[in-house]
């Protein structure tokens, strides 16, 4: 039997993680067509609406069905505006284990949003679903998502030579992969001590169909 992460909200002081939906599909396709976005992930450029539609009412669904991941939209708590995503991937029901990623959109960043989302889901991982190793890859001269893994308590283990490849602007506009380093971190339950007791406090997890 196929182990799956529940539909659920994380709160936190100034975050909510739920399930992403229909209405963020123009918020999503705008921050995925981002700079940054486009240079560090594999995310499709340009990316569309149609693609965000599918990845909310497609795809996102079928990794949670089949166990693999989990995708969670970031949305500031008192103006509902997306401010990011969350993912979880490679998931090993076995050893409790899974990768976590995190986007944050052009407009949102520098307010410690990704520390504060990735932290939470951190605590929602080894405490409601008991997991025991969260694992985070950062491209070799990713200095901000590195910096995040770094503030909520991870453990970098090593490098993956020539693993990751990113995207660079071509003197024509497009794209160009480049090809780099992973940086592999970990983090697991007794990490977490003397991390931010206010990012600590998630407020709680609640099913998705009880949150309003």
């Amino acid at each position: 039997m196929t182990s799956t992460f529940p539909n659920i909200s994380i709160s936190t002081e100034r975050l909510v993680l739920r399930p992403l939906d229909e209405d963020d599909v123009p918020a999503l396709a705008e921050m995925m067509n981002d700079e940054q976005v486009a240079a560090w992930t594999d995310v499709p450029q340009p990316f569309t609406e149609s693609g965000a539609r599918r990845w909310i009412g497609e795809d996102a669904p079928a990794e949670r069905a089949a166990g693999r991941g989990l995708d969670l939209a970031v949305t500031e708590f008192l103006t509902q505006r997306l401010v990011g995503v969350v993912r979880l991937t490679r998931t090993d029901w076995h050893i409790r284990a899974t990768e976590l990623s995190y986007i944050i959109a052009p407009w949102a960043r520098g307010e410690g949003y990704a520390c504060e989302a990735a932290l939470a889901t951190a605590r929602w991982l080894f405490g409601d679903q008991r997991f025991e190793r969260i694992e985070l890859r950062t491209a070799a001269d990713n200095a901000a998502s590195q910096q995040v893994a770094q503030k909520i308590g991870c453990i970098s283990e090593g490098v993956l030579r020539n693993a990751c490849i990113v995207h660079v602007r071509t003197e024509d506009g497009g794209w160009a992969d480049l090809r780099t380093d992973f940086i592999v971190w970990s983090l697991l339950p007794e990490d977490l001590e003397g991390t931010d007791e206010q990012l600590a406090d998630t407020g709680g997890f609640t099913s998705y169909a009880d949150w309003n």
